[in-house]
């Protein structure tokens, strides 16, 4: 039986950029997942993800997503396609809310540029947005989207070029380790390595179900709109947007070539319990609080459907992700939890579960996310 020094179960985001990092030092790695790379039946996926450094949901963030745009760019290179668009960001709010107040926190605490604008200038410069009142906005030009898809395929291929071996259609039941190794069992083959690192997105509930943490994963709507006005175009200046209105974050992208608007409930969702067997329809609810943000704040985006997609957030409990060594096992590291904003980390997060794999520590900034933290279950480990 082949033993390799590393096994990576579930290849998406985290995973696939893990493979890659881990290759890349010439560890002998193989990864599992149930499913080819890029599907559309976890996070990873759906056209467009939005990637900015003035970080309103923790300035700890900010020195992971230097380093994120750093092995980004060192991606594009590589693989000689374009998965990076700098697009900039406009976000809005009231001026004592949590974005608007956070993103300029962590702009001061980190000396990044961050525009405040008038609702005036925000007319002018944007005027596809409507501003509401007492609300102001901030821009981030320094900002923009991932090709989601398109990253997930490249970290693999790299990955492979390095000498990775992948194996999907291969369902994980179970893995077992101890100090001299671990084992995982799938449907089809029992795999042996000296480090396990697991990035299984909505089933690390499962898989890491002995760490003590409850990992919720709820259904997220995203939705793509028609539109004639060439105010929301892309290559018309259009940046892509994020609202906080009282209703909850609503957020978006430009119009891409003909594909239409597409624009998303951040807040909410569904609690389920498989992704594979839920029901991936319209709800409701949810297109008519889309449609309804729409016509107030993007008023010049109409209500005919291009496109709709669901996607998965696996939620902490904090809604901070969880990056860490297993705490009974040294040897298998995990990263859990990015609670619906985690894929603009993920070349990051995989350098840092190299870190973890191989030499036992990572000089990157993670303490934070560590899984004894203050808030994530009733006890500490």
């Amino acid at each position: 039986m082949n033993v390799y020094d590393v096994i990576v179960v579930g290849t998406g985001g985290v995973g696939s950029a893990a493979a890659f990092h881990l290759a890349q030092r010439g560890a002998r790695v193989l990864g599992l997942d149930r499913f080819p790379g890029g599907h559309a039946n976890g996070s990873s996926h759906g056209e467009t993800r939005i990637i900015r450094k003035a970080y309103f949901e923790h300035a700890n963030y900010v020195p992971l997503l230097n380093r994120a745009y750093q092995l980004w760019a060192d991606l594009e290179q590589r693989s000689a396609e374009k998965l990076y668009h700098e697009v900039g960001l406009i976000e809005i709010g009231p001026p004592d809310g949590i974005v608007v107040l956070g993103v300029l926190a962590a702009a001061r605490q980190h000396h990044l540029r961050v525009d405040e604008l008038t609702n005036r200038e925000v007319s002018e410069r944007f005027p596809g947005f409507a501003v509401p009142d007492g609300s102001v906005a901030v821009f981030e030009q320094n900002a923009g989207y991932l090709m989601v898809e398109r990253c997930v395929l490249a970290h693999l291929a790299e990955a492979v070029k390095l000498g990775a071996e992948l194996r999907t259609d291969e369902t994980i039941l179970d893995w077992q380790g101890n100090e001299s190794g671990v084992k995982v069992r799938t449907d089809k083959h029992t795999y042996r390595a000296k480090k396990l690192v697991i990035t299984a997105g909505a089933w690390a509930k499962d898989l890491l179900a002995d760490i003590g943490i409850k990992l919720r994963v709820l259904r997220k709507h995203l939705h793509w709109f028609e539109t004639r006005d060439a105010s929301y175009r892309e290559d018309n200046g259009c940046p892509a947007y994020f609202f906080e209105i009282p209703q909850g974050h609503f957020y978006g992208f430009p119009q891409i070539d003909d594909r239409g608007v597409k624009v998303a409930d951040h807040t909410g969702g569904t609690e389920i319990i498989d992704p594979l067997s839920d029901d991936r329809s319209t709800e409701t609810e949810d297109v008519s609080r889309v449609e309804r943000f729409l016509s107030v704040f993007l008023p010049g985006v109409s209500k005919s459907a291009y496109r709709h997609a669901v996607c998965y957030y696996t939620m902490s409990p904090d809604a901070h992700f969880i990056v860490d060594r297993h705490p009974q096992h040294s040897n298998v590291v995990f990263t859990a939890g990015l609670s619906g904003h985690g894929f603009k980390f993920t070349s990051v997060l995989g350098e840092a579960l190299a870190d973890l794999a191989l030499a036992g520590a990572t000089q990157l900034p993670i303490e934070f996310l560590n899984c004894q933290r203050v808030g994530l279950r009733d006890q500490p480990l």
